[in-house]
């Protein structure tokens, strides 16, 4: 059994941040409920898809829940969201702050009809600043919270990351102090409303390293740790292709040198500790760059296994599913479906006494309606009764 196993998770968030979150937690065992309003999650309809409202994004963080309708702007719908709420451990939401009324979704209201209510807000920024309530997406949070800046310091340009690095990390941070506050419950018997905001959460990821010199009053250095910022930190070229290859200690960069051919540079004063590779990082780059184009990937490769330097070599993205150890972990599991056919995902990450939760698919649009508002006690009629009117949706 999963450590989540019984545990309901209502989950009225959208794109990625949220959605990601709660695939995670419901990878752990616990019943997501994901709900939608009558158009679907926006990610339903990005990528390309084997059926209508199932495309990849959506695909990749929705697995493992049920979905249901219900279009909030209806006073019958909200209503039967707070009866479900009333059965929920865990409430997450995106939604702005000063929409929350309106739904009445306030923390105070739900904390007082449900003691035990886990209240997870996952917003842009903490309700207490000036840009509280402002929208927020992956693209503004890596401007605000120096992913952009840390681009232009390598490279010149200021650039994001090439993955929406700053939801997919909130959504890590949102899926542990949820379990924190869990844990807390457990203890004493009462919920409580966590805040987890994307500008916070990702300046605290940028800064764990690149505040660097700014923990000094007054600074020793400027901010960023310079050797993730030289632009000679990147896969080297061989003669064949990349490989990717970091001696670490002053043995490692000792024996790369003297194999390499330049056993001068072993006894370089610049490169002799990491305070002083550290200094001349540049430079210690772009020597060990020219040494490592005399030679092939698979020498470099086994030189390093030889010795014990970390290396890999460089998997392009359509070779992941293929690389031998995520083949030999089942890392990766195709699921049959009826509608959409064969279908692969990546799988969870994590074992709790060897055991990963199974995958399933992604839910259709109200694929659960019923069954979940069933389960929270809504009466067949009054179901009936939502969907005729359109306040809720059901397949």
């Amino acid at each position: 059994m999963l450590p989540l196993s019984g545990m309901k998770v209502v989950d009225l968030s959208s794109v990625v941040f949220g959605p990601l979150a709660g695939q995670i937690l419901a990878d752990y065992g616990a019943d997501v409920i994901k709900v939608e309003a009558p158009e679907g999650d926006m990610t339903r309809t990005i990528g390309p898809a084997a059926e209508p409202g199932m495309s990849a994004i959506f695909l990749g963080v929705n697995r493992n829940k049920r979905s249901i309708v219900l279009d909030l702007k209806r006073p019958e719908a909200r209503a039967a969201l707070h009866q479900l709420l009333a059965t929920a451990d865990v409430l997450m939401h995106n939604i702005r702050p000063q929409k929350l009324a309106a739904l009445g979704l306030q923390p105070e209201t739900l904390l007082a009809a449900n003691p035990r209510l886990v209240y997870a807000a996952l917003n842009g920024f903490a309700e207490a600043g000036p840009y509280a309530g402002k929208p927020a997406y992956d693209d503004i949070i890596q401007g605000l919270a120096g992913c952009a800046a840390l681009m232009e310091l390598q490279g010149g340009v200021p650039n994001y990351f090439p993955t929406i690095a700053a939801d997919k990390i909130c959504a890590q941070v949102a899926v542990h102090a949820i379990l924190a506050a869990l844990l807390g419950r457990a203890r004493t018997g009462r919920g409580g409303a966590v805040e987890i905001p994307m500008f916070e959460t990702m300046t605290a990821f940028n800064l764990v390293e690149h505040f660097y010199g700014r923990h000094f009053d007054p600074p020793l250095a400027p901010a960023g740790y310079a050797r993730l910022l030289s632009p000679w930190r990147r896969p080297f070229k061989t003669q064949d292709s990349y490989v990717c290859l970091l001696p670490y200690t002053t043995k490692n960069w000792q024996d790369f040198f003297s194999e390499g051919g330049r056993p001068d540079l072993a006894g370089d004063p610049r490169f002799a500790s990491v305070g002083g590779r550290t200094q001349h990082i540049a430079e210690l780059y772009q020597a060990a760059a020219g040494i490592i184009a005399t030679g092939t990937t698979e020498a470099w490769l086994a030189f390093c296994r030889k010795v014990d330097i970390p290396a890999s070599r460089v998997n392009r993205l359509d070779e992941l599913d293929a690389d031998p150890h995520l083949v030999a972990t089942g890392f990766f599991v195709d699921v049959e479906d009826d509608r959409s056919g064969r279908m692969r995902f990546p799988g969870s990450s994590v074992r709790f006494d060897g055991e990963r939760a199974a995958v399933r698919m992604p839910p259709r649009l109200g694929e659960h309606t019923r069954e979940v508002l069933a389960a929270a006690g809504v009466s067949d009629g009054e179901v009936d009764a939502l969907i005729a009117s359109g306040a809720a949706q059901a397949v």
